[in-house]
């Protein structure tokens, strides 16, 4: 049976670069999605865009009026950025690795990740991006920090740098302007990490006032199917009091948090969610939303609010009762990561306040989904109006995947910078014709 099961799935990857089928770019979006009836099938759906890179001048393609260029390229499976108070951009490079695989959909998920591109051995460093003549081209590529554990998330805190391993924070002293940090950092909070270490991503966020941190942890399996003693400290947001502590959960049922930000009209923590997967092509949506401190979000019990998971035991009825609903869905088994709230004044006025949204693409759904960045505008703290592609072309004509978006950040000129980590380049997106400087007021005799 083992046997058949294999070519089954073998067969499936193979097949997906023909299955590319027609549908809603947006179906599944929305503050109010349409949830159809979940499906099970003996073998979940295997599609998984095979990776072929970028030719030589190829290019997302952004909407008119944006010009894409490489701000760098050449890097080593970019995850997520940081951009820093004087313009200099941090690009942490980390990857899921091979090993011995722990049972046979273990052995189907690695083969999966090594044709999207997103398995090798980890480059576990942080690169430094200095772009300095202004040209929207980093002129330096540096390295800044090398000999961590997966790096993901970043924060800047006063003169104190913090970088998310995959089972710890470590902090950095840091001086505006150095382009290396020595060692590999003091150890001041720990995470959850091994020996499964399922969704190893850990982003972290600091409160505007740099009294708190925020840190995501992702669950250890698809819906608890490892134990849910295994599922300890995870799927959830947890907060951190700077320096030293105490730390305290602020969200949970959160199955893989990644991108954090404050909206900015509100003052409110946002995340974007993966969900669960194995319940059909269009079930169940990512979502982005807002963090309620102390609020429950499903995972594994529900999704989506109350919507009961019944592969999950033994079931937790009261704990469902209380489930939240999230404020916004962005599409089923899209992968959105990053989020990244725009408060500039370089793009036109519809996107100022709006978030954009890195969505690294599906593996179990046809046709595929994500690879690409979207933009929901809001208004009044809350999202209005229909999302829309931002940046699309990382599927060629063939529906093979030219490159995947993980992290987005706007940078000190307020172009728009999207990490591919397949495509080992970091994307610049600038407005063609940015809105001229102010005039100075005429000084008085």
């Amino acid at each position: 049976m083992r046997s058949v099961l294999l070519a089954a799935s073998v067969v499936a990857l193979g097949l997906s670069a023909c299955s590319q089928g027609v549908s809603d770019p947006f179906a599944g979006f929305g503050p109010k999605p349409a949830l159809p009836t979940p499906t099970k099938s003996a073998l979940p759906t295997v599609n998984v865009a095979k990776f072929v890179g970028w030719p030589k001048d190829g290019a997302p393609k952004a909407p008119p009026g944006f010009v894409v260029t490489r701000f760098a390229d050449g890097l080593d499976h970019p995850r997520w950025l940081l951009v820093l108070p004087n313009g200099d951009v941090l690009a942490a490079e980390s990857s899921s690795e091979a090993g011995k695989p722990q049972g046979f959909k273990d052995f189907i998920a690695q083969l999966i990740q090594k044709r999207a591109g997103a398995l090798q051995v980890s480059p576990n460093k942080i690169m430094l991006l200095r772009d300095s003549d202004g040209d929207g081209v980093a002129d330096t590529k540096a390295v800044f920090a090398q000999g961590l554990k997966r790096p993901f998330g970043m924060a800047l805190v006063g003169d104190t740098l913090y970088v998310a391993n995959d089972d710890s924070i470590v902090a950095f002293p840091y001086a505006e302007g150095q382009t290396q940090v020595q060692g590999t950092g003091t150890k001041v909070f720990d995470l959850p990490g091994g020996p499964i270490n399922h969704h190893w991503t850990k982003n972290i966020v600091a409160s505007p006032d740099g009294q708190k941190l925020y840190a995501t942890v992702g669950s250890n399996s698809n819906v608890g199917e490892n134990g849910l003693p295994a599922e300890a400290g995870r799927a959830q947001i947890v907060e951190f009091t700077l320096p030293e502590g105490p730390s305290r959960t602020y969200a949970t049922g959160l199955r893989n948090p990644n991108g954090m930000d404050w909206e900015p009209v509100t003052g409110k923590l946002w995340t974007a969610v993966n969900e669960r997967d194995e319940l059909g092509d269009d079930l169940v949506p990512d979502y982005m939303t807002s963090v309620t401190p102390g609020g429950f979000y499903g995972w594994p019990y529900s999704y989506y609010g109350q919507h009961v998971d019944i592969r999950v035991s033994p079931q937790q009825p009261d704990l469902v009762a209380k489930a939240l609903v999230p404020d916004y869905a962005l599409g089923p088994h899209t992968a959105s990561l990053g989020l990244t709230f725009y408060r500039a004044d370089a793009f036109p006025a519809a996107y100022k306040g709006g978030v954009f949204i890195g969505q690294h693409g599906s593996w179990n759904r046809k046709p595929l989904n994500g690879y690409r960045v979207v933009f929901v505008p809001f208004a009044g703290g809350k999202p209005a109006g229909p999302p829309q592609v931002f940046l699309s072309g990382f599927l060629n004509a063939k529906q093979q995947a030219q490159g995947r978006p993980v992290g987005v950040a706007v940078d000190n000129t307020g172009a728009l910078l999207v990490a591919d980590d397949s495509g080992d380049i970091v994307w610049r997106v600038a407005n063609a014709t940015p809105p001229p400087a102010p005039v100075a007021a005429p000084s008085k005799p």
